[in-house]
């Protein structure tokens, strides 16, 4: 009896909670106004890191103008709108809101490696914390990948220009504004540095186990139509040149994304 009111005396224990999970699976808990601050906190770095650039380009933007100058083909120097590289201007503000397309243009891709640091950042919050390691490489593969279509758009930039130029010239006297013709250089050579990030989205969504190698692989033939389509519309002009320069470099970089997803797999 004693042995029994002993038991009874003895304090029950309360249900423990289940132990919280491995804090390095844990990825950050923010609330909605605590995004919204690290969306402005970074979109005010990114803004400041562009205009810093921009303003040290400003001070090279005739140099950086007469290399924008490159793609025009001779033959428009000989019809002569664009003499001894000078292009046409219709206000008197004109020359001035060039020079500082340009900067503004150069700042931002200069400072590409800095917002895509902070996009990185600002998606974070939504990863697990092993998942945070792949910040630095995935900002230097994306910087690289930019600076590659870059290139790769400048390349292919003299053919669209050709052909546009050459179109109906029995017929028209091209008179380009230096403006009309930076916006169009600028928005050509914006999209190649956009199009060659496809391995950094195509991984980032690998990490977050949206896709995977083996997805990719088995949709490849249909993914790469796709690209190819793609690559004709993406350039302004008719010529076969620049398509198919565009559509293999898509391949390849179709091709790169399933190795780097196989790499991170293992």
């Amino acid at each position: 009896m004693a042995a029994t009111d002993a038991r009874r005396a003895e304090p029950v224990e309360a249900p423990t909670l289940s132990e919280p999970a491995d804090e390095e699976e844990l990825g950050g808990v923010m609330t909605l106004v605590e995004h919204l601050e690290e969306l402005r906190r970074r979109l005010l770095i990114s803004i400041i890191a562009i205009a810093i650039c921009s303003a040290v380009a400003m001070f090279f933007w005739d140099p950086i103008f007469g290399f924008l100058l490159t793609p025009l083909p001779n033959l428009s120097h000989s019809a002569g709108f664009a003499l001894h590289g000078k292009l046409v201007i219709s206000d008197p503000v004109g020359g001035f809101m060039v020079a500082l397309k340009v900067a503004i243009a150069v700042g931002a891709a200069i400072a590409t490696p800095v917002v895509l640091y902070q996009l990185w950042g600002f998606l974070s919050p939504a990863m697990t914390r092993k998942e945070h390691k792949y910040a630095l490489p995935f900002t230097l593969l994306g910087v690289g990948l930019f600076i590659c279509g870059l290139v790769v758009g400048f390349i292919v930039l003299r053919y669209p220009i050709d052909w546009l130029l050459g179109f109906g010239s029995n017929r028209f006297i091209p008179l380009i504004t230096a403006d009309a013709y930076l916006t169009f250089v600028t928005y050509f050579l914006l999209a190649f540095g956009v199009v060659f990030e496809l391995p950094l989205v195509l991984t980032f969504l690998g990490v977050l186990g949206v896709i995977n190698s083996r997805l990719l692989r088995a949709k490849r033939m249909y993914i790469l139509f796709g690209l190819w389509v793609v690559s004709c519309f993406i350039t302004p002009g008719a010529d076969p040149i620049s398509p198919i320069i565009i559509g293999a470099a898509l391949t390849a970089l179709f091709e790169l994304s399933i190795i780097l997803l196989r790499v991170i797999k293992k």
